[in-house]
Order: C-alpha cells, then sequence, then structure tokens
C-alpha cells in the first residue's frame, strides 16, 4: 500500500502559512507529498524543498482571474492531485494552515489498510478543530465546519470541489467515506494581527473583484480579531510539529468568552446540537458509510 501526499502553497513566507508543519505533520504516512508551488514573491520554494527528501515540487502559475468562489485554489489543489502516480492507492491532502494531530495516529494506519481494497469507500474524513485569534481559543459557532475529507483513493475521476474545503467526484458526486476519530487543526486565523492584516487583503481577492474589495475591505495595518461570534477555551494540545512555531508567538489576544453575538435563531440551533447532536443546516460535503 502507497500513500502520497498532496498540498499547494504561495507566497507562505510572506503571510505566515504553517505549511512547514503541515506538511511534517502528514510525512509519517507518505511515501512521497507532492506540492504544488505557485510562483512566489519570497522564499516559498526553497522551504518547500527544505522540509523533507520525500517532497517533489511541481512549480505553477496561479490563475488570478479566477476571482469568484476560490476556485483557484481548487485548481492548485487538483494540479497536485492530478500529479500523483498511478501507482499509488491513497491521496493524503493537507492545506498549508492545517496540522494533523499525531493522538489518533494509529486509527489512520488501521484505516488506510482495513479499506485500501474497499470500493465502497472513497476517502477518510477528519474531525477539525478551528482556532482563532491565537493557539488558546477555538471557534465556537456553528458556521465553523466539524469535519471534512482528507484522504481519498487515487481515482482520478475526483477532483476539489468549490474553493477546495472538500472533494467530489465524477459529475458533482459527494464522496462516500469512513469518519475516523483524528483530528486536524486549522490554524488560518492565527496570526500575528498585522499580517492577519495582509492575509486577509490579500485572500479576498479569491473570492471578489475590486469593487467588493473597495467597499467591503476595511483598511488598516492591524486585523481586529474582536470582530468574532463566539470562542472557547481550548483545553488540550497541540501537535508535537507545531511546539516551535507557539513558543515563538510574539502577540497577546485575549477574550471574554462569556460574551458572545448569538441571534435567538443561533440560541435555538445550539440548544438542539447540545442535547441532540445534530447541528441544523450543517454543510456536509459527503456520505459517511456506517
Amino acid at each position: 500500500m502507497k500513500v502520497c501526499g498532496f498540498t499547494f502553497i504561495r507566497n507562505a513566507i510572506t503571510f505566515d502559512y504553517p505549511i512547514v508543519e503541515a506538511i511534517q505533520s502528514i510525512l509519517p504516512f507518505c511515501d512521497m507529498v507532492i506540492v504544488a508551488v505557485g510562483a512566489s514573491d519570497d522564499n516559498t520554494r526553497n522551504l518547500v524543498d527544505s522540509i523533507d527528501p520525500r517532497i517533489k515540487i511541481i512549480d505553477t502559475v496561479w490563475n488570478d482571474n479566477l476571482r469568484e468562489g476560490g476556485a483557484v485554489l481548487a485548481a492548485e489543489t487538483n494540479k497536485a492531485f492530478q500529479a500523483i502516480p498511478k501507482d499509488y492507492d491513497w491521496a493524503f491532502y493537507i492545506q498549508g494552515d492545517e496540522v494533523l494531530h499525531e493522538d489518533h495516529s494509529d486509527k489512520i494506519y488501521k484505516a488506510l489498510s482495513a479499506y485500501a481494497n474497499d470500493k465502497k469507500v472513497d476517502g477518510l474524513l477528519f474531525q477539525y478543530r478551528h482556532f482563532y485569534g491565537s493557539y488558546d481559543y477555538i471557534g465556537d459557532a456553528s458556521n465553523w465546519y466539524r469535519k471534512e475529507i482528507r484522504i481519498i483513493k487515487n481515482n482520478k475521476s475526483f477532483y476539489s470541489y468549490r474553493d477546495a474545503q472538500g472533494f467530489r467526484k465524477n459529475e458533482n458526486q459527494k464522496l462516500q467515506v469512513k469518519e475516523l476519530e483524528a483530528f486536524i487543526h486549522h490554524y488560518g486565523w492565527v496570526k500575528d494581527p498585522s499580517k492577519m492584516q495582509k492575509k486577509q487583503e490579500n485572500f479576498h481577492r479569491l473570492w471578489h473583484d475590486d469593487q467588493w474589495l473597495e467597499d467591503n475591505i476595511v483598511q488598516a495595518s492591524t486585523f481586529d480579531y474582536s470582530r468574532i461570534k463566539s470562542l472557547k477555551k481550548y483545553q488540550g494540545n497541540h501537535p508535537k510539529v507545531i511546539a516551535n512555531r507557539i513558543a515563538q508567538k510574539n502577540w497577546q489576544f485575549d477574550h471574554d468568552i462569556s460574551s458572545n453575538s448569538y441571534t435567538t435563531k443561533d440560541k435555538i440551533k445550539r440548544i438542539v446540537e447540545k442535547y441532540t447532536g445534530y447541528r441544523i443546516g450543517e454543510y456536509k460535503n459527503y456520505k459517511i458509510l456506517r
């Protein structure tokens, strides 16, 4: 059984993406990792190339005219996925601001082995923790997705969907997946406030035209982390590979977890979820096999 990791990145240093930690977190499972490195204004290519000999870089140029719904992110994901050789069984996807937690590695290994030849299983579904402001807080509102596919079969009819959050197959069909008790930490909203502001100004260009940016993006030197619906304090530990980055954090973020901006509708949804586990209106880009 062979596993190939894949991801994409551009300007990782400029926008402070934890791409090194992201790739390192999946390397124990991978025989090779393909990284689509977009033409960058910094030293991103050399940074990626220095991580591990198992990494294979494909140089790409982003189509900056794809400014609707983050489509360019899916396009870059597909470039990396399509470059995986046919003799690989599984493809392990990770984004540049995600880090796999090692706590349940045994469950991942078992699933890779158990379902490699099961034609009903298209992929494996992971649990998510979304960090915000600092490494001490996680998003507590229903707009944060709880699960997503990060391992898929090396089937070239599969493709990255919409803004590269998940995958689909053939003609817009959802993938059939087995759910894992394994966590991915999403650190996309954890940066020095000045770097977060630059990232947001750049990132919105992947979704909107110049007029929208002018009308909606606040011009500032630092990002205002206070504009958040609800957070809770994180009580667990972080992946080992990101320990050094956490230790080097050089900004302060504190949040009153007792405050929130929930509407009446939000409150009803939370009550239902608390007592039933069901999240009303939850987006699920997959079909879970029982």
